[in-house]
């Protein structure tokens, strides 16, 4: 019997057995290494992408609030030009009031008011007269007395209708 064993082990269909049997092995283990690989690069990649998710979800918050707050920062600046920019306005004409000549010119132009010893005048266009009256801008055309007693009268028709 021994004999016959030693001749199967070195028959040619014996071998050719082994050499599949052994190459069928490498090639489980290749492949068992390729999946290993295979699953432990995708195992990582899945962490890199929960950790990069993770890290954006984690920053949207704040980074929406500083661009809101750069926003309103912005607004905030141009406010504060505007602010100083009507008091520097304000100042001049703060400025141009404390001038004498400034004063009278504007108290001729908006009082109609004269100095002793003038002669005042006011022309009315008969025509011009009737149709400012019905425009709205004709009070700011008007001298402020005439707008005055125009007021008081609508009041007394006003009170008059009830």
């Amino acid at each position: 019997m021994g004999a016959t064993k030693n001749r199967d082990r070195f028959s040619t269909a014996t071998r050719i057995r082994l050499l599949g049997e052994q190459t069928a092995a490498r090639v489980y283990r290749s492949q068992t290494k390729r999946q290993a690989r295979r699953s432990r690069l995708t195992g990582r990649a899945a962490l890199l992408a929960l950790v990069l998710c993770s890290l954006i979800v984690a920053l949207a918050y704040p980074i929406r609030q500083y661009v809101g707050q750069r926003a309103d920062i912005v607004e905030e600046q141009q406010k504060l030009d505007d602010a100083r920019r009507e008091a520097e306005e304000l100042r001049d004409a703060k400025a141009r009031w404390q001038d004498p000549a400034y004063v009278e010119q504007q108290a001729r132009e908006r009082l109609h008011m004269v100095n002793p010893g003038e002669t005042g005048f006011t022309v009315v266009d008969p025509s011009g007269a009737t149709r400012r009256r019905t425009d709205q801008g004709a009070a700011a055309d008007r001298a402020w007395y005439a707008n005055l007693f125009d007021g008081v009268d609508r009041a007394d028709r006003y009170r008059t209708d009830d």
